[in-house]
């Protein structure tokens, strides 16, 4: 016969409305507290925690067994709730209590490693090596209940759209989509390779391909790459995709997704349709492509301002045909001395600046990194620019686009930071749109695909594909959050000869094309709808929205910087024989 009591209730939804009411309770023990003839316990399950008392009233078996309990001890507990005497508003059941009258041990527990408690300050890698024990905070639960409600209602909402949801192959052929492959050896095929989906673009193409109108998968995806707050080499994206569409189409569709999340989940309403900001002015005003605009500090281009200057940065910038840009911090003077300005530019550093140029603006007299550059004229014609007040910090980068865009892109957002101008209650969406189709590298002499080979270009541009590749527009859209990239998607190429266009300006061989991509240019033959889709970063979704700044919270088991599972101890040897069975061989 089964000791397990039958529960009524989770630990964290009692209340008031359950005073006088006989419940059966399963959890954990956070901790135990004898007060003599009263034994006080809280006890935790994945909603919250109660407090539990035992008083001498009960059966000594009972209370004796109770006056064994330890933290995580696994148990059962039968009582009646009642009106607590001292109310503890701190959690959502402060205003009650179970007095208990049965309790049965289902296991119990050695001492935990770790503090089960949300604020233990642990280091991170023990909290990953024993996840299972972290799990059990409250916090995390909620994490992964969050994420939870984010999949079903992303489930709920594509299928009342006519979505279907399709699994597509993990075991794949490799193929390039910027970041490296995890290889899978075959056995049943000595030598050759499968790769794990670093995201899954040519099958759900392969399914506009094959009728399926429109598609979405909870998507398991992965890549080899350096880690940070918001990567992990596995990771999970809400994937879509679907037939005879335009931009608008797949963007209609997915600002109603949006105003439904935000609305049902976070409680928030917020308006449609989102701004729409071509790449070019993103860049210009925000040195971001994922901008937040839940502020100012806009870039201003100097480079006119200061064209003839003696200064070298500023010259040696200009004559490379790089750029002379600022920002303004307004009332910023006060906030930021010598040494903060000294840590920015160190921090700018990181981003390939080289320096930083700062002035202050004060009543009638600027002052300045280069006052022995500039007279106080040419200061006040830079500070009119921005039209600086008495008060306000400018910092200027001069080099590259890109450098100064990547530095003065980070500052603003560093700066707005630290001045508290960062607000977690404003949710500020909008679309970056009209990207640039290509990138150019300079060492390589060549170009790559922004997004990937299969976005397609902006039909007006496409006869420049041939003379001006650099200048060609593409039909792709991100959607950014407050500074962050939701997800990203792009209309697709479904034209046999316009894909074969795109990847002979890419530099791909007709050879390459046909091993890596002739499955999918095989199945353009035969009758292709205009397609396109989008993918949103699931991890990163639930990450902001439930205000944590790892993805690592809001995944049961994520891997640590160095890509290793602490749980697990992957990755891990295997024996010899396996690798022989595999035709492998370790080299030292």
């Amino acid at each position: 016969m089964s000791n397990v009591f039958k529960r009524t209730h989770m630990c964290g939804v009692l209340n008031s409305g359950n005073i006088h009411e006989n419940v059966v309770l399963n959890g954990w023990i956070q901790k135990r507290r004898n007060l003599g003839g009263l034994i006080f316990c809280d006890l935790r399950d994945k909603t919250g925690i109660v407090q539990v008392v035992f008083d001498d009233k009960i059966p000594q078996d009972i209370f004796e067994k109770a006056d064994s309990l330890r933290s995580e001890y696994v148990v059962g507990i039968k009582g009646m709730v009642k009106e607590r005497q001292s109310k503890n508003p701190e959690i959502s059941t402060g205003d009650i209590e179970v007095f208990a009258n049965d309790l049965v041990i289902y296991s119990e527990a050695d001492t935990p490693p770790i503090y089960i408690k949300d604020d233990d300050n642990v280091d991170e890698n023990l909290r990953l090596k024993y996840r299972y024990l972290d799990l059990r905070k409250v916090k995390m639960q909620k994490n992964l209940t969050f994420r939870h409600n984010i999949t079903k209602l992303a489930r709920d909402y594509f299928d009342s759209q006519g979505f279907t949801e399709i699994e597509t192959p993990i075991l794949n052929k490799p193929t390039p989509e910027g970041a490296r492959d995890y290889l899978v050896p075959s056995r049943v095929n000595p030598g050759k390779f499968y790769a794990l989906p670093q995201s899954p673009q040519l099958f759900k193409q392969l399914l506009m391909v094959g009728g399926s109108d429109r598609y979405m998968q909870i998507a398991r995806c992965f890549r080899d790459e350096d880690l940070r707050a918001d990567r992990q080499p596995e990771f999970t994206q809400i994937d879509l995709e679907m037939s005879f569409v335009d931009v608008d189409d797949v963007i209609e569709i997915q600002e109603g997704f949006l105003k439904k999340l935000m609305k049902e989940i976070m409680h928030v309403d917020i308006q449609t349709p989102f701004l729409r900001l071509p790449y070019d002015e993103a860049m210009e005003r925000y040195g971001s492509d994922k901008p937040d605009t839940r502020f100012g500090f806009e870039l201003k281009k100097l480079n006119e301002v200061v064209a003839g200057t003696e200064f070298k940065v500023f010259a040696d910038a200009l004559e490379k045909k790089g750029d002379v840009r600022g920002i303004n911090i307004n009332g910023g003077s006060e906030h930021f001395s010598r040494k903060d300005l000294d840590k920015l530019t160190d921090a700018s550093k990181h981003y390939g600046a080289k320096g930083l140029v700062w002035m202050r603006i004060g009543d009638g007299e600027i002052n300045s990194s280069v006052n022995k550059f500039f007279t106080q004229e040419q200061l006040s014609e830079i500070a009119a620019v921005f039209d600086a007040k008495p008060g306000d910090l400018i910092l200027i980068a001069a080099d590259k686009p890109k450098i100064v865009f990547d530095t003065l892109g980070f500052l603003r957002r560093e700066i707005a930071g630290r001045l508290g101008l960062l607000n977690d209650k404003q949710f500020n969406f909008l679309w970056v749109v009209d990207f640039p189709l290509f990138e150019y590298d300079d060492e390589t002499d060549s170009y790559s695909a922004m997004h990937h080979p299969f976005t397609c270009p902006k039909p007006e541009d496409v006869p420049m594909l041939d003379s001006q590749p650099g200048k060609v527009k593409a039909l792709a859209y991100d959607i950014v959050l407050n500074g962050v990239e939701l997800g990203g998607g792009s209309i697709r190429i479904h034209d046999k000869k316009l894909q074969s266009k795109m990847f002979e300006v890419l530099g791909l061989s007709k050879e390459v094309c046909e091993t890596k991509f002739g499955f999918l240019l095989e199945a353009f033959k035969y009758g292709t709808p205009p397609h396109g889709g989008l993918a949103y970063g699931l991890d990163r979704l639930v990450m902001l929205l439930s205000g944590e700044h790892s993805i690592r919270e809001v995944m049961a088991f994520p891997k640590n910087q160095a890509a290793q599972c602490m749980v697990s101890d992957a990755p891990t040897g295997v024996p010899e024989d396996q690798l022989e069975e595999l035709s492998i061989n370790i080299r030292e």
